[in-house]
């Protein structure tokens, strides 16, 4: 697991705090989260996800797709970067330059070595918590895509869709190429 702080801070805290190349910071529920930079397969799988929901959305309107880093502040002591993430509807006035102020619909996260337990379960947790319909973990090991809607939890056989993009369709051999 990621280090962290034994103090709690704020948002406020947060943004203060001086800016390190190549680290991925999140603050959950006031705890400090520090983890290295992404590996190259990691910001693979994130960039075809990213893409396939950018031409959906190019195509269908709508909404405004997403990849880390974008600061995502749930609450004054819960600001989670994901990976991947979709906006619905006019996210104009909800995105600012430095972060959204509102949870996106879909948000998603690639596991990567170190933060299986805290993908998997905390921000599980947290994301639904605040709001997100749709928590996908991709697991890039096991060449899997986890949707977790509410208390489903479903896992794409070959292709991943999902009722909050209609005609969407993402091939699960294009997500891992």
């Amino acid at each position: 697991m990621a280090p962290q702080t034994a103090t709690r801070m704020t948002y406020e805290e947060f943004m203060a705090l001086p800016v390190e190349n190549y680290k991925h910071y999140e603050l959950v529920e006031g705890e400090l989260f520090v983890n290295p930079a992404p590996n190259y397969r990691h910001q693979i799988v994130i960039g075809n996800i990213y893409m396939a929901f950018r031409l959906y959305l190019a195509r269908h309107g709508g909404g405004r797709a997403m990849m880390s880093p974008i600061d995502v502040v749930l609450s004054p002591e819960t600001v989670l970067q994901p990976d991947v993430a979709v906006f619905l509807g006019d996210p104009e006035p909800m995105l600012q330059w430095k972060n959204a102020q509102v949870p996106p619909e879909i948000a998603g996260e690639v596991l990567s070595e170190g933060s299986y337990h805290h993908d998997k379960v905390t921000k599980r947790r947290l994301y639904l918590q605040y709001g997100v319909e749709e928590y996908w973990i991709v697991d890039p090991d096991a060449l899997t895509v986890t949707i977790v809607r509410g208390d489903q939890e479903i896992t794409a056989a070959d292709t991943i869709t999902t009722p909050l993009l209609p005609g969407f369709a993402l091939p699960l051999r294009d997500v891992f190429a």
